[in-house]
């Protein structure tokens, strides 16, 4: 099996998940079979988030994950996208809810709508993390508002990880690495800002 190794330490917004799609997208041109994604995220984008975890589950390759460091928020939801899950001895999961960034002067309307589409983003969340550990979607939530931290022996009892294990590539892998960019980012002026998990 042609097997390749994406080291993802980064947080997840528009432009780490691009980087992502495109080394997939590659990676499936040359005929990969399979990914191992090697994450290490304090979390981010909600949006880029789940579309991430869709994206990767949806696409012709199999992809395994491993949390080679700390894999928070929603950076939890792009580890379950792998078959199969692995984390080293001193790693870290945390799983929170989400939050709002409004700047500006707006409406009940627009508020509401943004509330409304918080609470779906939550539940979608929810659902993956309980599709992947077969806990039950109550307690998924209840762990989210509850600011849950879970080192590797507690995420393999919760069913995110399959084993724990401090190898995570051979000496002769092929290698691709995103991280986030040492450049200060220019912040977008939107009127509200896509939710974050923080």
């Amino acid at each position: 099996m042609k097997e390749t190794y994406i080291r993802f330490m980064a947080s997840v917004n528009p432009q780490t998940t691009d980087q992502l799609f495109k080394i997939v997208d590659q990676k499936i041109k040359e005929k990969y079979e399979k990914i191992h994604l090697m994450i290490s995220s304090p979390g981010g984008s909600v949006f880029h988030g789940l579309t991430l975890y869709n994206f990767l589950k949806g696409a012709p390759i199999e992809v395994d994950t491993y949390n080679f460091g700390s894999v928070d928020s929603i950076g939890v939801v792009i580890f379950c996208s792998g078959k199969r899950r692995y984390c080293v001895p001193h790693a870290r999961f945390l799983i929170h809810g989400l939050s709002l960034q409004m700047n500006g002067n707006f409406e009940e309307k627009q508020i509401e709508e943004q509330l409304k589409g918080m609470k779906i983003d939550k539940e979608n969340i929810a659902r993956v993390i309980s599709d992947t550990t077969s806990k039950p979607l109550h307690n998924i939530e209840d762990d989210m508002n509850n600011r849950t931290t879970l080192n590797p022996t507690q995420a393999k009892d919760y069913g995110l990880v399959h084993e724990i294990k401090s190898n995570l590539f051979p000496i002769d892998a092929d290698i691709s690495v995103i991280g986030d960019s040492i450049q200060p980012q220019i912040p977008m002026q939107i009127p509200f800002q896509i939710p974050v998990i923080k």
